[in-house]
C-alpha cells in the first residue's frame, strides 16, 4: 500500500464524515454573507468536500513525482472520486438544490464507466480516465462545491453560478460518456 494509494482510500473514509455535515440539521448556527445565508454544518460540509476533492490531485501528484502509479491506483482513484461525487449529489438532491434528473444522468454514465472498467480489468486491461474524464471530474466538483456552499460569493452578485457548473458538469458527463464508450468499445464488443 504506497503513498497515493493511502490518500486515495483517506478520501473514501472521509465520504461519511462530509454526509454526516451534509444530512444532518446540526445546532452550530448559521452565517450570512452578503443575503445568503449558510449554516455552520454545510460550510463544515463544503470544507470537508473541497478537502476531500483535493487529495484526488495530492494522490496524482505523488503517484507521479514518486513513480507510484498502479493497476490499483488506477483503478481506485475514480472510484474514490465517483463515491465522494455520488455522495454529495444525492445529498444536495435530498437538499433540493440539485434536480434528481442531472443527478441520474451524471450517476449513470458514472456506473456505466464503472462498468466497463470492471470488464476490462477481467481481462487485465486497465483503462485510465481521459483527460475529458478529469475536465467532467473538476467540473463537478467546482459545481457540487459551489452548491454546497449556497452560491457564495455569486448570489451577491445574482450570478447563479452553482446552476451555471451543474449545467457544465452534466453536459461533460455525457460528452466524457460517449468518449469513454467510443473508446472503450473494444471491451464491449470483446465481452459479447
Amino acid at each position: 500500500m504506497n503513498l497515493p494509494n493511502k490518500i486515495t482510500i483517506s478520501r473514501i473514509l472521509l465520504i461519511p464524515i462530509f454526509m454526516l455535515f451534509l444530512l444532518i440539521d446540526w445546532p452550530f448556527g448559521v452565517l450570512s454573507f452578503y443575503g445568503t445565508e449558510l449554516a455552520i454544518s454545510d460550510l463544515i460540509a463544503a470544507l470537508i468536500f473541497i478537502f476531500a476533492s483535493a487529495t484526488d490531485w495530492l494522490d496524482g501528484y505523488f503517484a507521479r513525482k514518486l513513480n507510484l502509479i498502479t493497476n490499483f491506483g488506477k483503478f481506485l482513484d475514480p472510484l474514490a472520486d465517483k463515491l465522494l461525487v455520488t455522495a454529495a449529489l444525492i445529498g444536495l438532491v435530498e437538499s433540493g438544490v440539485v434536480a434528481a434528473w442531472m443527478v441520474i444522468i451524471i450517476l449513470s454514465r458514472e456506473f456505466a464507466v464503472t462498468g466497463i472498467r470492471l470488464v476490462a480489468a477481467a481481462d487485465g486491461d486497465v483503462i485510465a480516465a481521459s483527460q475529458l474524464a478529469k475536465w467532467k471530474t473538476t467540473a463537478q466538483i467546482i459545481a457540487i462545491a459551489a452548491c454546497l456552499l449556497h452560491n457564495v460569493p455569486f448570489a451577491a452578485l445574482s450570478i447563479p453560478f452553482d446552476q451555471i457548473m451543474i449545467w457544465i458538469a452534466t453536459i461533460l458527463t455525457i460528452v466524457s460518456g460517449v468518449d469513454y464508450f467510443i473508446k472503450s468499445k473494444h471491451v464491449i464488443l470483446k465481452s459479447k
